[in-house]
């Protein structure tokens, strides 16, 4: 497994496993989201949620965003993410 693979998965692991110390704003969630998404699916596929489904659509359009974006390189902004709210 690639170094930044190994990187990438603990810091999924220490966001998923965060006790009381790490509390992120609903962007910020948002955002890992978008990441984890990117970097683990690849660009977003199938419709975009209804009006109603407001998380569903607020996710689906974060992802969106990162269209193009590879999945190192979602990784490594994944990992830069989290080192700098640490």
């Amino acid at each position: 497994m690639s170094d930044l693979k190994t990187q990438f998965d603990e810091a999924v692991n220490y966001i998923q496993s965060a006790e009381g110390d790490f509390q992120p704003s609903n962007e910020m969630k948002l955002a890992f989201y978008a990441l984890y998404k990117q970097a683990t699916a690849g660009d977003v596929s199938g419709k975009r949620p209804g009006m109603m489904d407001f998380v569903g659509r607020a996710k689906y359009d974060a992802w969106a965003e990162l269209k193009g974006t590879s999945s190192d390189e979602a990784m490594q902004k994944y990992i830069d993410k989290l080192n700098s709210v640490k």
